[in-house]
């Protein structure tokens, strides 16, 4: 074979630096591995055979000083966006008696609106983040978020007896900053770790639980000594914290090659704007599809617990509930955390048994009698749910590696507005014409098993970068993890937590004569 032969693979060309792409994933070089890959076909279209400087990427250094600050600071972020979120719960009742006073008949679906937007403005506009991260940066896109957090809450402490005013303010606004904020926390960490990506991601999703779990006494009690507006200006000087947290947010970035001049302006607008390549990846396409199914009655329990308290369990703390919930959410993201990151695990699979779990504890709620059963359903239910938070950052980079995880999140993210912004109102609804939430919670833990179902369907489809002829037994890790090293190329002592992969060999078959002849056009 000479210098100048680009290999071609069912298909597909071999990305031009030279290299052949095995069946797991890895660049399979002669002297990377003992046994050559067996290749048929080849076609010549002079490429160079050694890496090009410009496509080279850094290694994750998986610790370090920086590294484990950001963790931290990210811990920070996750930690205030969504405990302002999660304890919306408190700020639902005092706006909600605000309203009856004023004989508003709708009082109920109206007050959960405001924190049904700020859920769902968090993730409908996290696509928006995801891009900003590609255009301006990690950084600058998290420190945006922070100033429209902060200016949010601050805003909708003067309007607090405007409830349309609020869903602005506190709604979309807040929420917009939230999600400049969330999925930069999330897509910094790929930078810095790989091996223990799951870890990191376990504990700084679980920083919001410790925030959900302190953060309802502390406003319930500004809210009773000092007024609601008071409470929102102390949310809004928490808020702040998260601007100083962004400032270490520096990426290790790899360096992308120029587009050739001699594309078409429409297709290089497109590509700067959206990583098409993540939507070709069939994968991903069913996991971003299922997750906002499953998630239709999610965010149900969060704004309606405190209500469900008083009116099924009256006389008993409405604050325990929601603090038991973020304590044993936090405990199943450091769990669930450690357990992705260890060999042979399934991460779409702890999913799905996650929102299992998620869906039936949600139908037993409004069925039991006693307080303390109650207090045992939710604390299952928070465990289950902090394995299905942690698990969105590894897969994320598992399927679409660094350079698409951005997006990949942020879409995720945003795909999921829809139902989380619908769930609460529909559940207030069927109160507020039932007097009970039997029937709401029922219908919520529904949704969470039917994407727990369609989520098999990714065991059956195979992406074209992983390769159509990968045995089971050699997967080291779950699902792509070949994408991480498409983009990176990996000493083979470093790889799979110290374990060498196996050197998978894989048939060429004969492109057809038009791939090549557009191979060889560009």
């Amino acid at each position: 074979m000479t210098e100048g032969e680009l290999l071609q693979e069912n298909g597909t060309s071999a990305y031009g630096n030279g290299e052949v792409r095995l069946s797991n994933g890895s660049l399979g070089n002669s002297d990377r591995h003992n046994r050559p890959p067996k290749i048929v076909a080849a076609v010549s279209v002079g490429v160079p055979k050694e890496r090009p400087a410009s496509m080279e990427m850094k290694e994750p250094p998986d610790g370090g000083t920086r590294a484990w600050l950001i963790v931290l600071s990210s811990f920070f972020c996750n930690g205030i966006i969504f405990g302002v979120i999660n304890t919306y719960s408190v700020i639902y009742l005092r706006l909600q008696e605000e309203l009856k006073m004023r004989g508003d008949p709708e009082a109920s679906s109206k007050s959960a609106l405001v924190g049904s937007l700020t859920i769902g403005a968090t993730f409908l506009l996290s696509p928006v983040a995801g891009i900003l991260i590609d255009k301006i940066g990690i950084r600058q896109t998290a420190i945006l978020g922070g100033v429209l957090t902060s200016c949010g809450l601050l805003l909708s402490s003067f309007v607090t007896h405007n409830i349309n005013a609020l869903y602005l303010t506190y709604g979309i606004m807040y929420g917009f900053g939230a999600a400049l904020t969330y999925t930069p926390s999330l897509s910094i960490l790929g930078h810095y770790f790989k091996r223990y990506l799951g870890k990191v991601n376990g504990f700084v999703t679980a920083g919001s639980s410790v925030f959900t779990a302190i953060m309802p006494f502390l406003i319930n009690w500004l809210i009773s000594t000092y007024g609601l507006s008071a409470a929102l200006r102390v949310e809004a000087g928490i808020s702040s914290v998260i601007i100083l947290c962004a400032l270490l947010y520096a990426p290790i970035s790899p360096k992308v090659p120029q587009m050739r001049s001699d594309q078409a302006p429409t297709r290089k607008a497109s590509q700067s704007l959206v990583n098409v390549d993540n939507w070709k990846k069939k994968r991903y396409v069913i996991w971003a599809l299922s997750i906002p199914v499953a998630l239709f009655g999610y965010f149900v329990p969060y704004v309606h617990m405190s209500k469900f308290i008083t009116v099924a369990f009256t006389g008993n703390d409405i604050n325990l509930p929601v603090m038991c919930l973020g304590i044993s959410s936090g405990v199943g993201r450091l769990v669930f955390g450690v357990i992705a990151d260890l060999p042979r695990i399934n991460r779409i699979l702890l999913q799905q048994v996650s929102f299992c779990f998620i869906g039936i504890m949600t139908m037993f709620l409004p069925i039991t009698s006693s307080y303390v059963l109650l207090l045992v359903f939710i604390l299952a239910m928070g465990l289950f749910d902090g394995c299905f938070i942690s698990l969105i950052g590894p897969i994320s980079f598992d399927i679409c590696g660094p350079k698409g995880a951005s997006q990949a999140i942020g879409f995720l993210l945003g795909l999921c507005s829809f139902p989380l912004t619908l769930g609460p109102p529909i559940a207030g609804m069927l109160f507020d014409h039932t007097g009970s939430y039997t029937l709401p919670f029922i219908l919520a833990g529904i949704p969470p098993l039917v994407g727990a179902t369609t989520m098999l369907l990714i065991r059956c489809v195979k992406d074209e970068s992983i390769g159509t002829e990968m045995h089971d037994k050699d997967v080291q890790h779950p699902l792509a993890k070949s994408a991480w090293d498409e983009e990176r190329p990996f000493d083979d002592k470093k790889f799979c937590n110290g374990r060498t992969p196996h050197t998978l060999e894989r048939k060429a078959s004969l492109a057809s004569a038009e791939s090549l002849n557009d191979v060889a056009n560009n």
